[in-house]
């Protein structure tokens, strides 16, 4: 394929692939939980126990893909991303119960983390760091697109067996596609040693971390708590998911052309507004435009982020500044999944939404040190001069 930077055919088979890598992990998870309960004879416990292995490897794995896309290249990161996410479709098709289960879910999360952290560090670069926040945008569509139909994908399959197998072909289908894809990243053969967590990425990760701790939220509690006010949950949760979709592929450019500090803070003023209006219990109608609002609000804010940060990194590391912002939201999601069942649980529903729109004045403090100055000035104060003599 080509090899000129651009939205061209290489980005647009980048994006396709990641698309159907994300397609074969949503159409498997609706039936997961019947499945371990039902055919496998598993407690509700263990549905939870096996759910919960996704998130947990997927955040030891950040360690791991990071170093993997700057030291063996992006298109070696993806390749076993998808390699493992086939991998755990023939795992929950073998004879070995719950064991397979565990063993489905464990290589799912270690392929989620290869596959995005590589995807988000290659688009970028296909794309040119100055479209940035546009082709992590169009990632996020394909991503999101992925996610969404694979549960309608999964439903007309019909069963879980058949949806397994459907991530398998998704996963080598897109390793097909990349296995044609020219990459031109050459790593280095010797890096000298670098933590993997810098002071300096610990603004960004709060900040994305913050940002997320709205979404188990509004995954676990939306449809319970409008369940009281018009039952307008599934509505609401369509509205919020459609609209990230269209804003990410039609918007996501918008921090590349203007201040990325207005897109991030006019992100998360709506994602404020939507959640103290969800929280209210409003009408139907007034739920299904404040959950919209809140889907437009959270379009912004990554893509300000990574965009702005993957700026200020040179190239031989923007794969491990991928996998802190990633681990951030993993590790943000699964405590603030916690709190809001506690919160919930003591306080009533209507509190969760009001703890995820206070966490929002957290992540605008953090921001304050990632836009404090966008004129180009780098996170690390060598990134200007590394990236100038990086030569491919």
């Amino acid at each position: 394929m080509p090899s000129a930077q651009g939205l061209g055919t290489r980005f647009w088979a980048l994006i396709g692939a990641t698309f159907l890598g994300f397609l074969g992990i949503g159409t498997v998870l609706p039936a997961l939980a019947p499945h371990v309960r039902y055919d496998l004879g598993g407690t509700d416990r263990t549905v939870g126990f096996v759910i919960g292995t996704f998130s947990v490897v997927a955040l030891m794995s950040r360690f791991v893909s990071g170093y993997l896309a700057d030291h063996k290249g992006r298109k070696i990161a993806i390749l076993v991303g998808l390699f493992s996410c086939a991998l755990a479709g023939g795992a929950y098709l073998l004879p070995f119960g719950l064991s397979g289960a565990y063993l489905g879910r464990a290589l799912q999360g270690f392929g989620e983390a290869c596959l995005y952290t590589g995807a988000a560090a290659w688009v970028v670069e296909v794309a040119g760091v100055h479209r940035s926040a546009r082709a992590l945008g169009f990632l996020s569509s394909g991503i999101w697109g992925g996610i969404s139909a694979g549960p309608l994908v999964g439903s007309w399959l019909g069963t879980f067996e058949r949806a397994a197998m459907m991530q398998v072909v998704a996963a080598l289908a897109a390793f097909a596609i990349l296995s044609r894809v020219t990459e031109e990243y050459v790593p280095e053969s010797r890096t000298p040693g670098r933590k993997w967590l810098k002071k300096s990425m610990i603004g960004p990760g709060l900040a994305t971390g913050f940002v997320n701790v709205h979404y188990p939220v509004v995954a676990g509690f939306l449809i319970l708590h409008l369940a009281q006010h018009g039952n307008s949950g599934r509505a609401a949760y369509s509205a919020y998911a459609f609209v990230i979709l269209t804003s990410r592929f039609f918007l996501g450019g918008l921090p590349d052309r203007i201040h990325a500090g207005i897109t991030f803070y006019g992100g998360i003023a709506a994602m404020a507004m939507g959640l103290l209006i969800i929280s209210t219990g409003p009408s139907p109608m007034v739920a299904v435009a404040a959950a919209a609002l809140l889907g437009f609000g959270f379009s912004f804010p990554w893509s300000s982020i990574a965009s702005t940060v993957l700026r200020r990194t040179p190239e031989r590391e923007r794969g491990s500044v991928v996998s802190v912002l990633s681990a951030s939201y993993d590790l943000f999601v699964g405590i603030s999944s916690f709190a809001a069942g506690a919160v919930s649980d003591r306080f009533g529903y209507s509190a969760a939404f009001v703890m995820a729109a206070t966490s929002l004045i957290a992540a605008a403090l953090a921001g304050r040190v990632v836009f404090r100055d966008l004129s180009a000035t780098p996170i690390d104060a060598e990134a200007t001069s590394e990236t100038a003599n990086t030569s491919h």
